[in-house]
């Protein structure tokens, strides 16, 4: 195969990798009625000014299934990061005893896990369209090859690996919003 459609096969695949990575890390903000430390992502506090990660200015435990522990380094931190998570709204109210905050994570209802199951399908969706433009852009960049002398032959072997690392990624997608759904429908 040619060596300027194996550089845009290249390009595309870690192009569809990130696209992988992302897609699971909004697959992960996506509460299943478990606590995890990854359901603060996101969340920044004032701290002396700047705008931080709450990981960054104290450590987060969850000690059983349904609770989060947030023990931050300062003292002085406990109110803003309070306000953080109040303004995150990220459905749990923060229980601040001073020393602490502990975020308890109600269980799911019915209604609620069927609502996570339609987000998880909508992120499943959003992965599988950023692979498939992903495939689209490459197929013009290889199409675009046939003016630097290659020839239509491997131009149609570039698109067809090309469909089949698109159908690779589109199943790794379905894959991880089936495990998704399965966590967010198990009681």
């Amino acid at each position: 195969m040619n060596d300027l459609i194996q550089l845009q096969l290249m390009d595309a695949q870690s192009a569809m990798d990130r696209a992988i990575d992302h897609c699971e890390s909004e697959l992960t903000k996506i509460r299943a009625g478990k606590a995890s430390a990854g359901m603060l992502d996101g969340i920044f506090v004032d701290y002396y000014g700047a705008s931080t990660a709450l990981s960054q200015v104290s450590s987060i435990n969850t000690p059983d299934a349904r609770t989060i522990v947030i023990q931050p380094w300062e003292k002085s931190l406990l109110v803003p990061i309070e306000k953080a998570i109040q303004v995150a709204n990220i459905g749990i109210n923060p229980q601040n005893d001073g020393i602490v905050i502990r975020l308890v994570v109600p269980p799911l209802t019915e209604e609620r896990r069927k609502d996570l199951v339609k987000k998880v399908k909508e992120e499943a969706e959003r992965g599988r369209i950023t692979v498939r433009n992903i495939r689209k852009d490459a197929n013009t960049k290889i199409q675009k090859l046939k003016g630097d002398g290659v020839s239509d032959d491997e131009i149609k072997t570039g698109e067809g690996e090309v469909q089949k690392l698109t159908d690779a990624y589109i199943i790794k997608v379905d894959k991880h919003a089936e495990a998704k759904e399965k966590d967010v429908m198990t009681v």
